[in-house]
């Protein structure tokens, strides 16, 4: 049996909107990928610089109901099998997806293979999803073909002192990215997400640090920045991560950030800032990582 990844989030959009977004070519290219062709039942594929693997379409539709999108995806050298069901729940949409094929989570986290990408790529995906039928602006999506440095910009609905809380206290960054992070907050100190703060291969050292502006993380094999600037109560927030092998681009790592900032996003400018996100399995995937409880 091969390892089976599952992610279910939520939406408050009706489920004839996420199914239409799902399965329009057009809404694709906004918050999934840079190309896009669907033509149900026979067609469903997606490709470009936004999709790992992406310089053609990999794709094979196998069902589309109204309910229910199966497809394989050749994505290197390995065949998946990805689904994605839509269903009603609380009077919210929820979406869930699978896929197969996927490695254990200390591979995806060491980066040693190219399908460490799907866990992140999905979570990301999803959120756009979330935000794009919801009526709001979706987050930068990873460029798989970039091999240096990774920059994303994007505007957060808060004061830059809110958002430097929301990534430097524990608590705060606990309810937004819904992962354990524990932090020395001093140039020097450490800072960590999960339950590696002990572990110097999984720990980050601050080494630039402006309360309410700049954060700099040194990973070791790459360096982490926060840039905050604010005006009229928003916060342009830059987001670089540089300094890491070019041979090996952590595709994974700079995703699942970006998937993160999307929370932080809802977090700071949603009445209701609850998390999208009911449940996540990732095979391999042991305490200490998620908060409990995602709902």
């Amino acid at each position: 049996m091969t390892n089976q990844m599952r992610i279910r989030g939520r939406t408050t959009a009706p489920l004839a909107t996420v199914r239409a977004a799902l399965t329009d070519a057009a809404a694709l290219e906004v918050w999934l990928a840079e190309r896009a062709e669907v033509d149900l039942p026979h067609t469903f594929a997606f490709w470009g610089r936004h999709t790992p693997d992406g310089e053609e379409p990999s794709q094979r539709l196998l069902h589309a109901d109204d309910h229910n999108l199966r497809f394989e995806w050749h994505l290197h050298g390995v065949t998946t099998t990805v689904e994605v069901a839509l269903s009603e729940e609380d009077g919210d949409t929820v979406i869930a997806l699978s896929q197969s094929d996927v490695p254990l989570h200390a591979d995806a986290v060491a980066n040693n293979t190219p399908l460490s990408i799907l866990g992140t790529f999905w979570s990301l995906a999803i959120a756009n999803l979330v935000d794009h039928v919801e009526g709001r602006e979706t987050t930068p999506k990873c460029d798989f073909t970039q091999k240096e440095t990774f920059r994303a910009e994007l505007t957060v609905g808060a004061e830059p002192d809110d958002v430097y809380a929301s990534l430097m206290e524990p608590e705060r960054f606990r309810q937004w990215f819904l992962a354990n992070m524990s932090v020395e907050p001093h140039v020097g100190g450490r800072w960590a997400m999960g339950d590696n703060f002990d572990d110097e291969d999984a720990t980050a050292r601050i080494v630039d640090l402006e309360p309410g502006r700049r954060v700099g993380l040194d990973w070791g094999d790459m360096v982490s920045t926060w840039e905050l600037e604010g005006s009229r109560g928003r916060t342009r927030l830059t987001f670089v991560n540089s300094g890491f092998d070019g041979d090996n681009p952590p595709y994974a790592d700079w995703t699942g950030w970006l998937s993160g900032l999307a929370a932080l996003r809802r977090f700071h400018e949603l009445a209701d800032p609850r998390p999208i996100w009911l449940s996540i399995d990732w095979p391999g995937m042991g305490d200490g990582v998620l908060v409990e409880g995602l709902r």
